[in-house]
């Protein structure tokens, strides 16, 4: 058990390397220092942090969809670009549920 957690807590070590994860996880680092200045509900926090975490899950399986189909075809593939695109549009999803959740949350 104790090995599954290093693995993982040395997965998010790797994420964060990447540019697109690491770019996720500083607009939710901004995003809890709006949430400190407006002063937050227990609620709101709640929603808050629940959209952080699936924004940074998505990106990390968006990351990981891309480096697996780099490994299985390195030259360009038409499938392999829809592939990529689809994942990548599963982060859009997510990040703009969790943008208009963040405009509501400040705005009502």
């Amino acid at each position: 058990m104790k090995k599954k957690f290093l693995d993982a807590f040395h997965g998010l070590l790797f994420g964060l390397r990447h540019r697109s994860i690491m770019i996720q996880f500083l607009l939710g680092l901004c995003i809890v220092t709006a949430g400190l200045l407006l002063k937050f509900t227990p609620e709101e926090w709640l929603a808050v942090i629940i959209l952080i975490g699936l924004v940074i899950s998505a990106e990390i399986f968006n990351t990981c969809i891309e480096m697996i189909c780099d490994k299985i075809c390195p030259d360009y593939d038409e499938t392999i670009g829809k592939i990529k695109d689809l994942s990548a549009a599963g982060v859009l999803v997510c990040a703009l549920s969790a943008f208009i959740a963040a405009l509501v949350i400040v705005l009502f």
